[in-house]
Protein backbone atom coordinates (compact mmCIF):
# COMPACT_ATOMS: atom_id res chain seq x y z
CA UNK A 1 0.00 0.00 0.00
CA UNK A 2 2.91 2.51 0.65
CA UNK A 3 3.76 2.53 -3.57
CA UNK A 4 -0.12 4.12 -3.65
CA UNK A 5 0.58 6.18 -0.97
CA UNK A 6 4.21 7.59 -2.30
CA UNK A 7 3.05 8.09 -5.77
CA UNK A 8 -0.63 9.62 -4.98
CA UNK A 9 0.63 13.17 -6.63
CA UNK A 10 0.97 10.80 -10.08
CA UNK A 11 -1.82 8.47 -9.37
CA UNK A 12 -4.01 12.33 -8.96
CA UNK A 13 -2.92 13.64 -11.56
CA UNK A 14 -3.71 11.65 -14.79
CA UNK A 15 -6.91 10.68 -12.87
CA UNK A 16 -7.98 14.28 -12.74
CA UNK A 17 -6.83 14.88 -16.27
CA UNK A 18 -8.70 11.94 -17.53
CA UNK A 19 -11.40 12.84 -15.59
CA UNK A 20 -11.03 16.82 -16.62
CA UNK A 21 -11.32 15.51 -20.23
CA UNK A 22 -15.18 15.52 -20.17
CA UNK A 23 -14.53 19.22 -20.62
CA UNK A 24 -15.18 18.42 -24.13
CA UNK A 25 -19.35 17.94 -23.62
CA UNK A 26 -19.43 21.59 -22.79
CA UNK A 27 -18.31 22.85 -26.09
CA UNK A 28 -19.58 19.43 -28.11
CA UNK A 29 -22.43 18.25 -25.71
CA UNK A 30 -24.51 16.04 -28.88
CA UNK A 31 -20.54 14.26 -29.91
CA UNK A 32 -20.37 13.20 -26.16
CA UNK A 33 -23.87 11.81 -25.59
CA UNK A 34 -23.32 10.05 -29.18
CA UNK A 35 -20.09 8.51 -28.54
CA UNK A 36 -20.86 7.72 -24.37
CA UNK A 37 -24.77 6.37 -24.63
CA UNK A 38 -25.36 6.18 -28.80
CA UNK A 39 -27.98 8.84 -27.84
CA UNK A 40 -28.91 12.32 -29.56
CA UNK A 41 -29.87 15.75 -27.95
CA UNK A 42 -33.23 15.71 -28.76
CA UNK A 43 -34.36 19.34 -26.62
CA UNK A 44 -32.39 22.37 -25.72
CA UNK A 45 -32.85 20.99 -22.26
CA UNK A 46 -31.12 17.56 -22.48
CA UNK A 47 -28.28 19.78 -24.40
CA UNK A 48 -28.13 22.14 -21.27
CA UNK A 49 -27.71 18.87 -18.74
CA UNK A 50 -25.28 17.87 -20.71
CA UNK A 51 -23.24 20.56 -21.24
CA UNK A 52 -23.80 21.25 -16.94
CA UNK A 53 -22.80 17.49 -16.60
CA UNK A 54 -19.62 17.31 -18.42
CA UNK A 55 -18.61 20.98 -16.54
CA UNK A 56 -19.39 19.36 -12.95
CA UNK A 57 -16.99 16.31 -13.89
CA UNK A 58 -14.77 18.56 -15.79
CA UNK A 59 -14.33 20.38 -12.05
CA UNK A 60 -13.69 17.07 -10.46
CA UNK A 61 -10.75 16.50 -12.48
CA UNK A 62 -9.37 19.64 -11.46
CA UNK A 63 -10.19 19.20 -7.88
CA UNK A 64 -8.39 16.25 -8.44
CA UNK A 65 -5.28 17.87 -10.00
CA UNK A 66 -5.35 21.04 -7.52
CA UNK A 67 -5.30 17.62 -4.65
CA UNK A 68 -2.74 16.35 -6.26
CA UNK A 69 -0.59 19.60 -5.46
CA UNK A 70 -2.10 19.98 -1.93
CA UNK A 71 -2.16 16.76 0.57
CA UNK A 72 -4.69 18.33 2.66
CA UNK A 73 -6.90 18.48 0.64
CA UNK A 74 -6.96 14.72 -1.10
CA UNK A 75 -9.44 13.54 1.63
CA UNK A 76 -12.13 15.93 0.61
CA UNK A 77 -11.56 15.45 -3.05
CA UNK A 78 -11.02 11.49 -3.33
CA UNK A 79 -14.25 11.30 -0.93
CA UNK A 80 -16.45 13.63 -3.36
CA UNK A 81 -15.28 13.10 -6.85
CA UNK A 82 -15.00 9.32 -5.88
CA UNK A 83 -18.43 9.42 -4.86
CA UNK A 84 -19.85 10.93 -7.76
CA UNK A 85 -17.34 8.30 -9.98
CA UNK A 86 -19.45 5.21 -7.80
CA UNK A 87 -22.99 7.05 -8.60
CA UNK A 88 -22.29 7.30 -12.41
CA UNK A 89 -20.96 3.45 -12.23
CA UNK A 90 -24.14 2.51 -10.34
CA UNK A 91 -26.51 4.50 -12.50
CA UNK A 92 -24.97 2.97 -15.91
CA UNK A 93 -24.84 -0.72 -14.50
CA UNK A 94 -28.28 -0.06 -13.49
CA UNK A 95 -29.53 0.02 -17.28
CA UNK A 96 -26.38 -1.73 -18.73
CA UNK A 97 -28.35 -3.18 -21.65
CA UNK A 98 -29.00 0.16 -23.13
CA UNK A 99 -26.08 1.96 -21.75
CA UNK A 100 -23.24 -0.07 -21.39
CA UNK A 101 -21.94 0.11 -24.92
CA UNK A 102 -19.40 2.49 -26.39
CA UNK A 103 -17.30 5.01 -24.36
CA UNK A 104 -19.67 4.23 -21.39
CA UNK A 105 -18.26 0.98 -20.99
CA UNK A 106 -14.64 2.80 -21.13
CA UNK A 107 -15.56 5.14 -18.62
CA UNK A 108 -17.46 2.69 -16.26
CA UNK A 109 -14.27 0.83 -15.97
CA UNK A 110 -12.10 3.56 -15.34
CA UNK A 111 -14.13 5.16 -13.46
CA UNK A 112 -14.64 2.06 -11.16
CA UNK A 113 -10.69 1.54 -11.26
CA UNK A 114 -10.50 5.66 -9.89
CA UNK A 115 -12.95 4.75 -6.98
CA UNK A 116 -10.93 1.71 -5.77
CA UNK A 117 -7.91 3.08 -6.11
CA UNK A 118 -9.69 6.08 -3.80
CA UNK A 119 -10.71 4.27 -1.51
CA UNK A 120 -7.91 2.10 -0.99
CA UNK A 121 -5.60 5.59 -0.62
CA UNK A 122 -8.26 6.54 2.16
CA UNK A 123 -8.38 3.62 3.97
CA UNK A 124 -4.38 3.16 3.98
CA UNK A 125 -4.11 6.52 5.46
CA UNK A 126 -6.36 6.45 8.16
CA UNK A 127 -4.31 6.74 11.13
CA UNK A 128 -6.28 4.57 12.98
CA UNK A 129 -5.96 1.69 10.04
CA UNK A 130 -2.10 2.49 9.29
CA UNK A 131 -0.72 1.85 12.55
Amino acid sequence: MNILVDNMQWVLLVCGLLTFSLVQGVFAPRAVLRSYYGETVDSPASEMLTRNWSALVAIGGLFLIYAGFNPEARPAALVVVGAGKLVFVLMVLSRAERFLKGQALVAVIVDGLMVVIFAAYLLATQPALAS
